[in-house]
This record gives C-alpha cells, sequence and structure tokens, in this order.
C-alpha cells in the first residue's frame, strides 16, 4: 500500500509561503540528499493547482540528481478549473478522495506532497493523510502563510514519529496524524 507523505519547510515562526525566497541557503547537499531519497520513495507527486502553477513555471528547467528525479515524477494536480497541465501531469478532478484512496490501496511507491495547503484539509478530514515531514528552517520570516492556516484546528492531532538533523540546522519532524494510528 502506498502512503500520502506531505512535506513542508516551516520557519522558526511558523510561515510556510515562498520557501524559495527564505529557505534556499539551508538546502544544503546533505538537504537535497535526504530530499532525493524521500522522492525516490514515491511514484507520483501530488499538487494542489495554485502548487502545480507556481512549480510547472520554474522547477522543468532545473536539473541535478534531486531535480531530475522530481521531474521524472508523474504529476496528479488537484483541480476543478485547469484544462491542460504539462511537466508529466495529469489532472485529478472530481472525486478526488475515492480517487486518492483507489490509488493508495495499490502496490508501489509513495505519493509526495510539498506544502500545507488548502487541500490539506480535504486530506485530512478524510484521513488520506500518513505522515506530515515538516522541516524546521533555523531562521525568522516575519510575515506569510502560516502552517495549517487553512485546516481547523481540530484536525491538527498528531504524535510525533521521528526527528532527524542536519548539521545546517535544520531538524525533520515526522509527524502521524493520530487519526491514522487509531485505524493501524
Amino acid at each position: 500500500m502506498r502512503k500520502l507523505i506531505v512535506g513542508s519547510f516551516v520557519s522558526l515562526d511558523g510561515v510556510i509561503e515562498s520557501p524559495m525566497a527564505w529557505a534556499s541557503r539551508f538546502f544544503t547537499d546533505e538537504a537535497v540528499e535526504d530530499a532525493y531519497q524521500k522522492a525516490g520513495e514515491a511514484d507520483y507527486f501530488l499538487l494542489g493547482r495554485k502548487t502545480y502553477e507556481m512549480f510547472a513555471a520554474r522547477w522543468p528547467a532545473l536539473t541535478g540528481k534531486y531535480m531530475d528525479r522530481m521531474n521524472g515524477l508523474k504529476k496528479l494536480v488537484v483541480s476543478n478549473t485547469l484544462a491542460d497541465v504539462r511537466w508529466n501531469a495529469s489532472i485529478l478532478n472530481g472525486d478526488i478522495v475515492g480517487k486518492l484512496r483507489e490509488l493508495k490501496t495499490q502496490d508501489g511507491g509513495n505519493l509526495l506532497k510539498y506544502g500545507i495547503s488548502e487541500l490539506d484539509r480535504t486530506l485530512l478530514e478524510n484521513e488520506l493523510v500518513d505522515a506530515y515531514e515538516l522541516s524546521i528552517i533555523p531562521t525568522r520570516v516575519g510575515a506569510g502563510k502560516r502552517a495549517f492556516e487553512d485546516v481547523p484546528p481540530e484536525l491538527v492531532d498528531f504524535d510525533l514519529a521521528g526527528l532527524r538533523s542536519f548539521s545546517n540546522g535544520v531538524v525533520v519532524m515526522t509527524y502521524v496524524p493520530k487519526s491514522r494510528q487509531r485505524n493501524a
């Protein structure tokens, strides 16, 4: 069975918006290797429309070990408004919960999602997220969208399942929704 893993950069003051502007200097060789390994465990990259549009505008032109792996992943774009996608992507619309449940029952690599967005509300409400891997970046951003801003507080109920740190001060905390543990 596949798992749905959500990864996100989070500043010390809880900001997740525009991580390319403030987290890039922390994406050292050690962090790139970790991200490369995680991407290697995935068959699909799940994105909401806004994230897809942001990534598809920039990432296909980027190369390197990690970017080549990310660009090669099949993309699933959750959208009821897009008519066409590129970058090895397919549109996922209609009964996205049912489609994701079906995909998760199949054998194969995980589904990987970057960023905490409006889509996470639906994913958490329907107990589709298996884990959040939050990379805590040791910097203060000051302003911007905060982690889980679009998710009701009662859905943010997690247990710490893992912790790893990098020499640059980044700490990756893996959280498992308690609902996933009750159903395991």
